[in-house]
């Protein structure tokens, strides 16, 4: 396995993610300053997650075409701008512009992730995808600290600014140290070359593709579910990130309301869990992998899950930072373990030509259940406070099922370029 591309692609991806952990929970209250409706506010929360939904397939697919680091290159680029708007956003539309156009470039981890399949073997994948996935939970423990602190001292331009230096600096590391992992890669004038499968069409150039409309997109969904081992990742790909996020959402308003927490304390729960996925993504996982394989850790990590979510609106009212942190813990584990477990998987399973496009659509259905989850979790909230718990933990129960139907697809039967499909 190469340590040096699998190193900075680390630093690039932990970069990223402290800048946007820096701005994310600043957000709503910075658009009711700005005189956001509570649907605007939700708007707002959503564009991010809608952006990432659209491009990331689209990001690994033109690294499937030009290679993963222009790919990287340009996005991390937008997203420095992005919080460059984001620090002179002073209306609504400005501050949604800034939001999509840093949903835009934040897209970008389907191809961090398809740089990694290209660098790494089967015994290995595991491994790294953790250490990606580790760069989330540090990002998400610095990333707020340091945005509370700007924010109170200088407000929310220098946040803007603070985070955009980041991604700038970030830009110059991947530009210097990154190199192209993708050795099929045709580069950026390629996309301009007439594409011998769509020749039937008038233009025919990679950009032309990317226009076409719903029968693309189908192709997409037939690549991504061309094998029955991948349709269910797939598929425990987005009602496990449906669980966790409504999970998620309505976790905070329980902790202010039921149990009577502050923002600080909330977000030393935030901080809690993400210091546990750091030890279990980035010095378990990868052990643990090797030892037990994939297919146990992934069922395990549902039943880690279910404890996780089912569990947290029972928890006696004076005991939050007890009995409390004890469900956290199984929630940490559950989402250190099935998260980075379901990538690597997929692309075990999945066509090596099209790592980056399947890669792609993976994100896109994470991404979607990130536009649903908060949706659900709200109104559910509304009904009656257990309610997202009882459905996040209908949803790992499912996944659990799912992960249990995988035992009988060996990942040595699926050779990368195998046309498999049942």
């Amino acid at each position: 396995m190469k340590k040096s591309p699998l190193v900075i692609l680390f630093l690039t991806v932990l970069l990223d993610l402290i800048g946007f952990g820096i701005v994310l929970p600043l957000l709503p209250t910075y658009a009711k300053q700005l005189g956001a409706s509570p649907f605007m506010i939700g708007l707002i929360a959503a564009i991010y997650s809608t952006m990432q939904f659209i491009f990331s397939p689209i990001w690994g697919k033109l690294s499937d075409k030009i290679g993963r680091r222009p790919v990287m290159l340009s996005s991390i680029f937008l997203a420095a701008l992005s919080y460059l708007f984001f620090s002179q956003a002073a209306t609504i539309p400005l501050l949604i512009l800034a939001r999509s156009l840093s949903g835009i470039g934040s897209a970008n981890i389907a191809a961090a992730q398809a740089a990694i399949t290209d660098v790494t073997d089967s015994k290995s994948r595991s491994g790294a995808m953790a250490m990606l996935g580790a760069a989330f939970g540090i990002g998400f423990i610095i990333g707020p600290l340091i945005g509370g602190v700007l924010m109170t001292n200088f407000g929310i331009s220098m946040v803007g600014l603070f985070a955009a230096v980041l991604n700038f600096l970030n830009f110059l590391l991947a530009l210097f140290f990154l190199s192209e992992t993708n050795v099929h890669a045709e580069g950026f004038f390629s996309l301009f070359k007439k594409d011998p499968e769509t020749a039937t069409h008038a233009d025919t150039s990679f950009l032309a593709s990317l226009g076409r409309k719903s029968s693309a997109y189908a192709d997409k969904v037939r690549d991504a579910f061309s094998s029955r081992p991948v349709a269910l990742l797939m598929i425990i790909n987005l009602i496990y990130s449906l669980a966790i996020v409504n999970m998620q959402v309505a976790a905070i308003l329980l902790w202010s309301d039921i149990y009577h927490a502050t923002e600080q304390q909330v977000g030393y729960l935030f901080a809690y869990v993400g210091f546990i996925t750091v030890i279990v993504q980035g010095v378990m996982l990868p052990k643990m992998s090797k030892k037990y394989g994939e297919h146990k850790l992934m069922v395990v990590g549902h039943l880690a899950s279910f404890i996780g979510v089912f569990f947290v609106p029972f928890v006696p009212v004076n005991s939050l930072f007890t009995v409390g942190l004890g469900i956290l813990l199984f929630f940490a584990i559950g989402t250190s373990l099935v998260h980075p477990l379901n990538i690597s998987m997929i692309s075990l399973y999945s066509y090596k030509q099209k790592q980056g496009q399947i890669m792609g659509f993976a994100q896109s259905v994470n991404a979607l259940a990130r536009i649903l989850g908060p949706f659900s979790g709200s109104i559910l909230y509304g009904m009656d406070h257990r309610f997202p718990y009882y459905l996040a933990g209908a949803l790992t129960v499912v996944g659990t099922l799912i992960s249990m139907a995988l035992f009988k697809y060996e990942i040595e039967a699926f050779e990368p370029t195998a046309e498999t499909a049942e």
